[in-house]
C-alpha cells in the first residue's frame, strides 16, 4: 500500500468519523441523513466488504500453490532446507503463542461496544470454533467445490498444497500449470492492487456507520489496538531477534541491530517485504558474512513463509474485532486459532496488503462482523510498516542462525564484535 493511498485512507477515515459524529450528534432524526445518507453509506460499505471476501478464495489458493511449486528445489539443499524451513515455522509458532498470549491479557477492543454499529445486511452467522481434533479431521475436504463455496480456508489451504505438490511431482511436464498459477497469481495481485484502491470510499461510507454510534471509548479502544500491535513488533525487532542471534551465533545484540538499521529503515519505508529482499541479501551477505548459498535460497524462502509480523498483526486484530462486537474468543479455542492463524499467516506471503486481507478471512471463518475490516484497514498503514520490518528482520535472523550451524557465516567480517562460541 503506498503512502498516496494511505493518506486517502486516513482522509476517509477521518472525514466518515466526521460525518457519522455529526450525523449522530448534530443530525438525529433529519430523514436526509438517517435515510439517505447513512443507508448510501451501508451500501458502499456492504460493496467494498463483499469486493474483499470475492478475492480472498481465490487468492489464498493461487499464492498458496505458488508458494509450493517455487519450493520445488528445496530437496536439492537437504539438511539446510529442512533447518531453514523448521527455523521458519518455530519462529512463527513463538510469535502466534505471544501474541495470543499478550491478547488474551490485555483484551484489545474490549469496552469498545461496537455491537450496535453492525448492518444487518452484511452481518455474517456466528459460529463457534470447532476443536482442535475436528478440526484436523475436517481439514481434508470430501467435496472441492463445497469447500470453495462455503469458503473454509483449511480445507482449502489443504487443496493448494496438495495441488502444489502434484504440480512439483510432474518435473518438467509442470511447466505449463506453474506458469498458469503464475499468470493467475499476477492477476490476484492485480485484482488486489485495484480494490484496495477503492479503500478509502469503502473505509469512509463503513466509518461514517460506525461514526454514527462512536463515542470516546471506542476511540481510545482503536488507540489502545494500534499501540499493542506495534509494542510487540517493536520487542520483536529490537529485541527478540538480536537476543535470540545473540545466543545461538555469538555475535552481539547490538551488532546485529548496527548490520540491519538500513534493512529495517527501508522495510519501515516501502512496508513491502519483497521490496526488501535486496537489501536483506545485502545485509546477510555483504555486513553479517553469510554465505550467498544460505542467503539465495532462505531469503526468497522466508519471503513466502516466514511471517512473524503478519501473524502478531492478524492475532491482534482478530481478538481486537472480536472484542471490540461482543463476541471474545474463548480460551478454549485459543489452540485452534492459533493453528489457522499459522496457515493463513504463510499463505500471506508476498500478497500486497496481506494482513488486512487475511485478517478478512479470519472474520470470515470465526463469523465476526466484517465492519470491523474497515477500522483494520483505516489503521492499517502504521501498522504494516512495523509488520513488514519484523518479518524481513526475522529473515535475516533465521538465515545468520543457520549459516551458523552450517559453518557458512564468515565472521572475520566483523571480526571485533563477534563472540567467539563453540
Amino acid at each position: 500500500m503506498n503512502k498516496s493511498l494511505s493518506g486517502k485512507i486516513f482522509t476517509g477515515l477521518f472525514a466518515g468519523l466526521i460525518l457519522g459524529t455529526a450525523i449522530q450528534y448534530l443530525f438525529s432524526g433529519v430523514t436526509l441523513m438517517d435515510t439517505y445518507v447513512l443507508g448510501a453509506a451501508e451500501g458502499v460499505g456492504g460493496m467494498f466488504v463483499s469486493l474483499i471476501k470475492l478475492l480472498v478464495v481465490p487468492l489464498v489458493f493461487v499464492s498458496i500453490v505458488c508458494g509450493i511449486v517455487e519450493l520445488k528445489d528445496i530437496t536439492a539443499f537437504g539438511r539446510l532446507g529442512g533447518k531453514t524451513f523448521t527455523l521458519y515455522i518455530l519462529n512463527t509458532i513463538i510469535a502466534i503463542t505471544a501474541a495470543l498470549t499478550v491478547g488474551m491479557i490485555f483484551q484489545p477492543g474490549a469496552g469498545a461496544n461496537l455491537a450496535g454499529t453492525v448492518s444487518e445486511t452484511v452481518t455474517l452467522t456466528t459460529t463457534e470454533t470447532p476443536d482442535i481434533f475436528s478440526l484436523i479431521v475436517n481439514i481434508v475436504p470430501s467435496n472441492p467445490v463445497q469447500a470453495f463455496a462455503n469458503g473454509d480456508m483449511l480445507q482449502i489451504i489443504f487443496m493448494a498444497i496438495l495441488t502444489g505438490l502434484a504440480i512439483q511431482a510432474l518435473d518438467s511436464r509442470g511447466g505449463p500449470a506453474i506458469r498458469t498459477f503464475k499468470v493467475a497469481n499476477e492477476l490476484m495481485m492485480k485484482l488486489v492492487v485495484l480494490v484496495m484502491s477503492l479503500a478509502p470510499y469503502g473505509v469512509f461510507a463503513l466509518m461514517v456507520q460506525l461514526g454514527a454510534t462512536l463515542n470516546a471509548e471506542t476511540l481510545m479502544s482503536v488507540a489502545g489496538y494500534v499501540a499493542l500491535v506495534i509494542t510487540m513488533l517493536v520487542f520483536w525487532i529490537f529485541i527478540f531477534y538480536p537476543m535470540a542471534v545473540g545466543l545461538t551465533t555469538g555475535i552481539k545484540p547490538m551488532t546485529f541491530l548496527r548490520h540491519t538499521r538500513e534493512q529495517i529503515l527501508f522495510s519501515l519505508s516501502t512496508a513491502s517485504s519483497n521490496a526488501t529482499i535486496p537489501v536483506t541479501m545485502r545485509t546477510l551477505t555483504d555486513k553479517l558474512g553469510v554465505s550467498k548459498s544460505v542467503a539465495g535460497f532462505g531469503v526468497p524462502l522466508g519471503a513466502t513463509m516466514n511471517m512473524s509480523g503478519v501473524s502478531i498483526y492478524i492475532t491482534l486484530a482478530t481478538l481486537f474485532v472480536a472484542n471490540a462486537f461482543g463476541q471474545p474468543i474463548n480460551s478454549a479455542d485459543v489452540v485452534t486459532l492459533g493453528l489457522t492463524i499459522l496457515l493463513l499467516s504463510i499463505g500471506a506471503g508476498g500478497v500486497p496488503g496481506g494482513g488486512v486481507v487475511m485478517v478478512g478471512v479470519l472474520l470470515h471463518q470465526l463469523g465476526l462482523p466484517p465492519e470491523g475490516l474497515a477500522i483494520v484497514a483505516a489503521v492499517d498503514r502504521i501498522n504494516d510498516m512495523f509488520c513488514t520490518s519484523s518479518n524481513v528482520v526475522g529473515d535475516t535472523a533465521v538465515n545468520t542462525i543457520v549459516a551458523k550451524t552450517e559453518n557458512e557465516i564468515d565472521a572475520e567480517l566483523d571480526e571485533p564484535e563477534v563472540i567467539k562460541v563453540s
